[in-house]
């Protein structure tokens, strides 16, 4: 038989005649199924919406990656570059582990970083520099880095319970100031001044970080910081505990020297440069003191303004107590 009569099913057997197949239903039926709603233009690959989506998102995330000096990280911070660990390490930050590159070309920096690692008893790694762009997310590190773990914090009302016999608590909290050397100043006016604590909110504000710890000059070692998941229920459990809420702000009703509470057990609120007090943190202040300033300037650093009605609170209390009207609750 000619043609395709040698292939299997071309020629129809006596007594079959042409139709469906007994069964045949679902021999089609998976090809049949839908493959569910097209999906966005933005999750489909290759197409113009999703790589401009890609490109964005690559974007962000290289402006949010710190490239100068330190990274942060679950387990504390890594602190990059040689002057930045020269000088954590001059500072005496805490510290566990300093990792230098393989083959490191020596100079009067690595030599004193690896002098003072080694005088404290920390841990010496040798890494290869591909390592090191990795712990640093490719950040400037010049073959050091230093391993900073994360800073213990306290509970706020632990800078009330640790208050010292016959002192009355003075505690400095921060609204809003993401200038973690801004705290590192406010941390070294509270220990010169006799401060208890400093408290600072759990988001968008500073924390304890190595800029912080150098900028302390030390104080750091000995003025505990308290984060608040919210400052404001923090500020009222420290009125509930018998504490004068004074806020720092601009334009406050009060002159800081005319501050009759300054002798009280006394929480001092300073706001951010510029924006000052937040609206509910400001509700929640007894009192709101300004420093009287001559000139233009329209406000104080933050770290300058704590220093600054620190030492007058300091100077009321060698005096002694005063007469006056104090703030109403």
């Amino acid at each position: 038989m000619a043609g395709n009569s040698g292939r299997r099913g071309a020629v129809r057997k006596p007594g079959t005649k042409k139709g469906a197949i007994v069964g045949s239903g679902g021999q089609k039926s998976r090809g049949l199924q839908g493959k569910g709603p097209t999906p966005k233009a933005t999750e489909r690959t290759g197409h113009p919406a999703a790589r401009a989506s890609g490109s964005s998102e690559r974007r962000s995330t290289s402006q949010q990656r710190p490239t100068k000096g330190r990274r942060s990280s679950g387990s504390g911070e890594l602190v990059s570059g040689r002057n930045p660990v020269v000088e954590a390490l001059r500072a005496e930050i805490p510290a566990r582990t300093l990792y230098v590159a393989s083959r490191i070309e020596s100079d009067e920096r690595v030599k004193e970083a690896l002098k003072l690692a080694t005088d404290r008893g920390l841990a010496l790694l040798e890494v290869s520099r591909t390592d090191l762009d990795r712990m640093t997310d490719g950040g400037i590190h010049q073959g050091l880095a230093l391993q900073v773990p994360a800073y213990d914090y306290v509970h706020p009302s632990d800078l009330l319970a640790a208050g010292r016999a016959g002192h009355a608590p003075l505690v400095v909290a921060l609204d809003g100031v993401t200038d973690p050397r801004n705290l590192g100043a406010v941390i070294r006016s509270v220990a010169a001044f006799g401060g208890d604590g400093v408290v600072v909110p759990e988001r968008r504000a500073a924390g304890m970080t190595a800029s912080a710890w150098k900028v302390s000059a030390g104080a750091a070692a000995r003025v505990r910081v308290a984060r608040a998941t919210n400052l404001t229920r923090a500020l009222q459990e420290f009125k509930q505990a018998g504490c004068f809420v004074v806020g720092l702000d601009a334009d406050g009703d009060v002159a800081i020297d005319a501050l009759e509470a300054a002798t009280e057990p006394l929480v001092l609120v300073v706001g951010s440069e510029g924006r000052g007090l937040s609206r509910l943190v400001r509700q929640t202040c007894d009192v709101v003191v300004s420093i009287p300033m001559a000139g233009q300037m329209e406000s104080l650093n933050a770290g300058v303004a704590a220093g600054i009605a620190l030492y007058e609170v300091a100077r009321r209390r060698a005096a002694g107590p005063t007469s006056g009207a104090r703030p109403s609750r």
